[in-house]
């Protein structure tokens, strides 16, 4: 959420951002200007019906002090009109309110004055790029879906006969290899990146996914649970880890906060009709590593570089080839201040594809969340600043063990960081 103040004091700055952004939450942005001088008109009026019902009590008061009865008949006429109008006033100014976070609700965070200015994904910025494993096939490589189904790793048939489509069925070996993904993923971020595991419900109220910006924007997406409050799947870790704190007031020493979880995810990926259904890449449910910051402000900036370099650090282990993308303005996400892509190499598939999103959102879902620390000098307290990052799909993952290190004779070397857990070196047919 952004600060109120902020929209109220530079109009022009938050409108010029909004407008890189593509422009589409402007009209939002007015009715939020709007809305905000009709509250605080209404705030402003409701002060003088208060103290002009305090003026009449003290009227009230006098005219029973000298006993004039018919002064004090009319007073208390008078208190009780303003009386009314207090509360007629009291109910439009929380009526306004209401419909002035609704707003506020609905628009998107700024980007960080770092980031690019750009329109969509044609704009995004490469920032650096390691090809250093990439092989040259002496054949043609094939993608992630044949090469799992011919060894049997993958039964997708199966999964569209138990859920229908866009799901994934693992087994033998293929089940296999997912758990050991999740653990050396999770090994690498506790043991030498010093996160702390954390194992949350994957089901949550409407209130944690307000907190993070899945609510009310993406609803659509959302498997939404019928029950009394109604309760959602989690599309990501990223929604539990950064709520964990929310409505509370941290110490200064507490940050920085560093988590990480493997969890589900699940998504109805309702705006993507048509996309990515075959394999392991846009999957109504897959499993995640998450990696979540907070911080001071003044440290979000260092911090993302650390959580990205953290979530490079597992394709380096996996020598899988990959690149880094600067989003720009156009391209990023709801929350996002700032944010980099990693980008896997798919040789099957001929191109590169996203595998952990790491994002800086600033104050924007701590202001939601309600998510303060207190300075240990100062006293006062401030929004932390929240970030996240894949670390990584494990599903892409998955898929780019498999597609890198086919062979000619439809067999899969394990990479060598995987062998501990898998307990073998290669998958035959």
């Amino acid at each position: 959420m952004l600060d109120i103040k902020l929209i109220r004091s530079n109009p022009e700055k938050v409108r010029a951002a909004m407008a890189d952004r593509g422009g589409n939450c402007l009209p939002a942005l007015e009715q939020i200007i709007g809305k905000d001088s009709a509250h605080r008109a209404a705030l402003s009026e409701l002060e003088e019906l208060r103290s002009k019902r305090n003026e009449v009590s003290k009227k009230i008061q006098v005219a029973k002090a000298t006993g004039n009865e018919a002064a004090a008949q009319a007073a208390m006429a008078e208190a009780n009109a303003a009386k009314e109008a207090v509360k007629a006033r009291e109910e439009n100014t929380a009526a306004l309110e209401k419909e002035l976070n609704a707003l506020l609700l609905s628009i998107p965070n700024l980007p960080d004055p770092s980031v690019v200015k750009g329109g969509g994904p044609q704009d995004n910025k490469i920032v650096s790029e390691d090809i250093s494993n990439k092989r040259e096939f002496g054949f043609k490589p094939l993608d992630h879906h044949a090469v799992g189904e011919k060894l049997g790793m993958l039964d997708f048939a199966a999964a569209t006969k138990l859920s229908g489509s866009r799901f994934a069925l693992l087994k033998g070996l293929g089940a296999r290899l997912e758990r050991s993904l999740i653990q050396l993923m999770l090994d690498i971020h506790t043991v030498e990146h010093a996160y702390t595991e954390i194992f949350p419900p994957f089901l949550v109220t409407a209130e944690t996914m307000t907190g993070t910006g899945q609510l009310p924007k993406f609803e659509e997406d959302l498997y939404k649970i019928a029950a009394e409050p109604p309760l959602y799947l989690i599309p990501t870790a990223e929604v539990p880890l950064t709520n964990m704190y929310r409505g509370d007031i941290l110490k200064e020493d507490d940050l920085p906060g560093r988590f990480t979880a493997y969890t589900a995810c699940f998504r109805q990926e309702a705006g993507s009709y048509g996309k990515d259904t075959r394999g392991l890449i846009r999957n109504h449910q897959f499993n995640k590593v998450e990696l979540v910051w907070l911080t001071r402000p003044e440290d979000s900036m260092a911090a993302l570089e650390k959580l990205r370099a953290d979530a490079e650090k597992i394709l380096k282990v996996l020598k899988l080839p990959y690149r880094v993308l600067e989003l720009c303005t156009g391209d990023m996400g709801f929350s996002s201040a700032k944010t980099y892509d990693l980008e896997v190499w798919l040789p099957g598939e001929g191109a590169y594809r996203e595998i952990s999103s790491c994002s800086n959102c600033g104050d924007f879902q701590a202001r939601r969340m309600n998510t303060r620390f207190r300075r240990a000098e100062a006293g006062k307290t401030e929004f932390v600043h929240t970030l996240n990052g894949s670390g990584l799909a494990v599903g892409r993952t998955f898929a780019a063990v498999l597609e890198n290190y086919q062979q000619e004779d439809g067999s899969v070397v394990v990479p060598e960081a995987l062998r501990k857990y898998m307990g073998t070196d290669k998958i035959t047919l």
